[in-house]
């Protein structure tokens, strides 16, 4: 069953990384919207058709709901750690994004101080200087980097974008540390075809894609939940232990969850 989310802002739910985090999702409760379509997706597969302008909230339909929630959280033991931007697809193909990150700095500073602000991207508008700039202002941007060679990449994230794997890297280096990195580990089929991040090969190239990036935190991570594609296996924990001790042996900073 896919996990859609159905409001404007929702929560706060526990996240395995985030803590207390209270989620932002800027597209339709409808359906998803994105330019991958990965294979472990907990939002499903993205649909045929869609319109990718309807039932989009304004910014200032987002900065009234937001503020509601946050008054109403503020002071309590459910005030937010984290103000997550996920949701159903890609949060930065909102048209409002950059002035939507503004209000939520804004909002922030006044009723959740302590929290931070997050945003789950796949990074395929970065490229986009004002994506770019925004995604600068918050405290955790975090962008995906699901293997290490392109043929792994369109297997496992399946986008409906034509990915320039080299510009991508370049683009993340952009950010001077300031970006975290976010990889799903798993191995498995999709439509017959084999689909693994998982390989020495794909590792140490991955490895190699960090150490050019520098992120002050690299977030590996096992599926979580239900995953539009069945023929999909989830690592061990010792599997997961050894890929961060690969990490942490380059002086860089990793989190691990299995």
């Amino acid at each position: 069953m896919a996990f859609l989310s159905e409001d404007l802002v929702f929560g706060p739910i526990h996240s395995r990384r985030l803590g207390n985090s209270l989620g932002i999702n800027l597209l339709p409760k409808v359906g998803k919207i994105c330019t991958f379509n990965c294979v472990y997706c907990e939002c499903g597969w993205n649909p045929e058709h869609r319109n990718e302008q309807a039932c989009l909230a304004t910014p200032s339909e987002y900065e009234e709901t937001l503020e509601k929630a946050l008054k109403e959280l503020a002071g309590t033991p459910k005030e937010p750690d984290s103000i997550t931007f996920s949701g159903n697809g890609e949060p930065t193909l909102h048209p409002d994004f950059p002035e939507i990150i503004d209000i939520t700095i804004k909002l922030r500073d006044k009723y959740a101080p302590g929290a931070v602000i997050s945003v789950l991207t796949n990074g395929t508008k970065i490229h986009d200087t004002k994506i770019f700039r925004a995604l600068q202002k918050i405290d955790n941007n975090i962008c995906k980097l699901d293997g290490g060679t392109i043929e792994t990449i369109n297997k496992v994230n399946l986008p409906n974008v034509k990915i320039n794997l080299e510009q991508y890297i370049e683009d993340l280096q952009r950010f001077e540390g300031q970006v975290i990195i976010q990889t799903l580990f798993l191995r498995g089929e999709h439509k017959g075809e084999k689909t693994d991040n998982t390989t020495d090969e794909e590792i140490n190239i991955w490895l190699e894609h960090l150490k050019k990036i520098k992120p002050r935190k690299t977030m590996i991570y096992v599926i979580d939940r239900d995953t539009p594609e069945k023929n999909l296996e989830k690592l061990s924990s010792d599997e997961m232990s050894k890929i961060a001790d690969k990490v942490k042996a380059l002086g860089l900073n990793v989190e691990y969850y299995s």
